[in-house]
């Protein structure tokens, strides 16, 4: 955590700590800065595939059979091949945005907002600062939900596999594994920035696959033992029209969650090597790792939905009892929580990226902001201790543990964080921005075709975002 392949040491020493001066921690490069930047890139389709993997198939995965069966055989596949649609065409736009058109002064956009600021200017980038600190806030906040959700899983079946079936094994809070995974986290948080992460992104890949598999697997399994496919075509039947719209809306705003990782994804293109050009890198990996995730997603949504019938639980891996196979489950929500152990820091380093070089722009003689301690005489060898990070990202973590333990709810958290960020960051801003690199003129054909599918998404993401809310307040007030 933390590893630099260059040494900087400065003269003063203390006595366990040496310190060192280096620049803001920042995977995130200033819009003012060219290509020829000090920073080896070392990336490759291989280590982007692991990350935009490790990106979207999170714990929106668990929730898809839920979402199967409020939108029925139909309308359910065809919701989730829309949004995986609507994300490849986000990641195509955006890899044209890494890099400026400006024949004058090639511009490497490192960040998602460093493109909107340099393409679309201030106000925009205001906006989009706002909706970015959101997206990534949000996402932590359900992983730590899930993860505790699926600590408490493998406590409560090990519990009824050594206490017995009667046993009381029910009654044991997700708080305290909600704090449990807060304490990793803030200790991982001090890996420096999203460069340091690709050993951390490939081991949360495999563990995304290994769960994703056991879940359909068991699904599968299940719905050979029932000897019958369950379900219907137009989903969970409902007396209350009303109350079936809503729980639509909630399952869209789910699917919405389990695909979308636009928000990283230039992170993840400033981290390739250019030849070959990084946009053509990006297109391959984007492509694969959305068919891999599509159909990872109809599987567990598909046999999830197949198994279970009206009787569909929340989370997928809660829905196989806490009995037998209870040693495969307990793998599967073993793999969850360390697969959300990686999956929290992709999606953090960004953030923390982007507060730690304004404070360094604004501060470039802070000792506070700049200097790293070098813990080798703590036996911690290429570990480097910065005090803003320390701080900082301790903070961030506690905050997010905080608000997790205050709105446990899965699936409601879980649709309302698909759909408040969703429009914004898939597909307005990647438009805009395409639009305007290409200086495409008004009225021409692809122009109308992209500014229709700008507001068909909207209306769909606006009706999820309202079935969401109502969802999360009924949960919590309930």
């Amino acid at each position: 955590m933390g590893f630099d392949e260059e040494e900087e040491v400065d003269s003063v020493k203390m006595p366990l700590l040496q310190h060192t001066r280096s620049s803001p921690s920042s995977s995130s490069t200033p819009p003012t800065e060219t290509i020829k930047d000090p920073l080896k890139r070392t990336g490759n389709e291989w280590t982007a595939l692991a990350h935009i993997i490790t990106a979207v198939i999170g714990s929106g995965v668990l929730s898809l059979a839920w979402s199967m069966a409020q939108l029925g055989w139909i309308a359910g596949p065809l919701s989730m091949l829309c949004f995986a649609s609507v994300t490849i065409i986000s990641a195509f736009l955006l890899c044209n945005c890494h890099k400026s058109t400006d024949p004058e002064c090639t511009i490497r956009h490192g960040s998602y907002l460093d493109a909107v600021t340099s393409i679309l200017g201030k106000k925009s980038a205001w906006f989009c600062g706002i909706v970015v600190q959101i997206n990534f806030i949000k996402v932590a906040i359900v992983y730590t939900i899930t993860t505790a959700s699926s600590i408490g899983a493998i406590q409560k079946s090990n519990c009824y596999q050594y206490e017995g079936h009667d046993a009381a094994c029910g009654g044991n809070s997700n708080t305290k594994h909600m704090v449990i995974f807060g304490a990793v986290q803030a200790l991982v948080s001090q890996v420096r920035n999203f460069q340091n992460t690709k050993w951390l992104s490939v081991v949360a890949a495999i563990m995304s696959f290994t769960y994703s598999l056991i879940g359909a697997g068991l699904g599968l399994a299940k719905v050979i033992e029932n000897g019958e496919i369950k379900g219907s075509i137009t989903g969970l039947p409902s007396d209350n029209a009303i109350e079936k719209v809503w729980s639509v809306a909630q399952a869209l705003g789910d699917i919405a969650f389990a695909f979308p990782f636009s928000l990283v994804f230039l992170n993840i293109q400033d981290t390739l090597k250019e030849t070959p050009p990084e946009k053509a890198t990006m297109k391959k990996a984007s492509t694969i790792a959305v068919c891999i995730t599509t159909l990872f997603y109809l599987c567990c949504g598909g046999f999830g939905y197949a198994a279970f019938g009206t009787n569909t639980p929340g989370n997928l891996l809660t829905g196989f009892g806490f009995y037998e196979p209870y040693w495969l489950v307990d793998i599967a929500n073993a793999c969850v929580v360390v697969h959300l152990v990686g999956a929290y820091q992709v999606f953090s380093q960004p953030l923390f990226a982007n507060f730690e070089s304004w404070l360094g722009r604004k501060f470039p003689e802070s000792d506070i902001v700049h200097r790293d301690y070098d813990l080798k005489r703590l036996l911690l060898p290429g570990f480097r201790l910065n005090l803003l990070r320390l701080v900082f990202r301790t903070a961030y973590v506690v905050t997010v543990t905080g608000i997790a333990v205050l709105f446990p709810y899965f699936n409601q958290v879980v649709g309302f964080s698909g759909a408040i960020t969703f429009w914004p960051v898939v597909v307005y801003f990647p438009v805009e921005m395409y639009l305007k690199q290409k200086r495409i003129e008004s009225w021409t054909t692809i122009k109308v075709v992209l500014r229709t599918y700008t507001y068909i998404c909207l209306v769909v993401i606006v009706f999820a975002f309202v079935g969401s809310v109502r969802g999360l307040i009924v949960a919590r007030f309930s």
